[in-house]
């Protein structure tokens, strides 16, 4: 639904705009065509749900839609969108936050059937270690062995530098083998 969504838009924006504008349609449908899913699965993996982190590339995709007449440098778009989709993450998980502390604390625990399986109860542990983590060092983490980007690309997604995402991974590795071991 939202990739139909996101091409309808597209279509009325190009449509709307000026021939030049209809070139940036077509490199962001381009962009979305062939980097949409793995941001997504990046958007996931950041906020946990499969519906946030659509929306979130959702509105990553549009707010590049309307920076392209900004952009200068075109291999700088994917750099561009992969930091908007974390801004946009980050966003989500605030709001989260907020929503949290405002809620009554009575749910139920959230164990299910599957959660019985030691693959899942596993995999189930380590997301919850990663989850606790500080935001940044859950962010290097995802970037670097998730997506297999270098420390460069991660440093200048992050906006730091290529120390602070070495430093950061292993301290964040080092912090998940802890968590990890004290569960056991």
């Amino acid at each position: 639904f939202r990739r139909v969504l996101f091409r309808s838009l597209a279509g009325s924006l190009a449509r709307q705009a000026s021939p030049a504008a209809t070139d940036g349609a077509d490199l962001v449908a381009h962009l979305h065509r062939t980097h949409g899913l793995a941001l997504v699965r990046l958007a996931k993996l950041l906020v946990g749900d499969q519906q946030s982190a659509e929306d979130v590339v959702q509105d990553a995709f549009l707010g590049l839609y309307r920076a392209l007449p900004r952009l200068r440098d075109q291999d700088a778009v994917l750099p561009y969108l992969r930091t908007a989709v974390l801004n946009q993450a980050r966003s989500t998980l605030r709001v989260r936050r907020r929503a949290a502390l405002r809620r009554v604390q009575h749910d139920p625990p959230g164990s299910s059937a599957e959660s019985a399986v030691m693959d899942m109860a596993d995999r189930q542990a380590v997301m919850h270690a990663v989850r606790r983590l500080p935001p940044r060092a859950r962010e290097v983490l995802v970037l670097r062995y998730y997506l297999d980007l270098p420390d460069a690309e991660i440093a200048a997604t992050l906006g730091i530098s290529r120390g602070t995402v070495s430093s950061t991974a292993s301290r964040a590795i080092a912090a998940l083998a802890r968590d990890l071991k004290e569960k056991e």
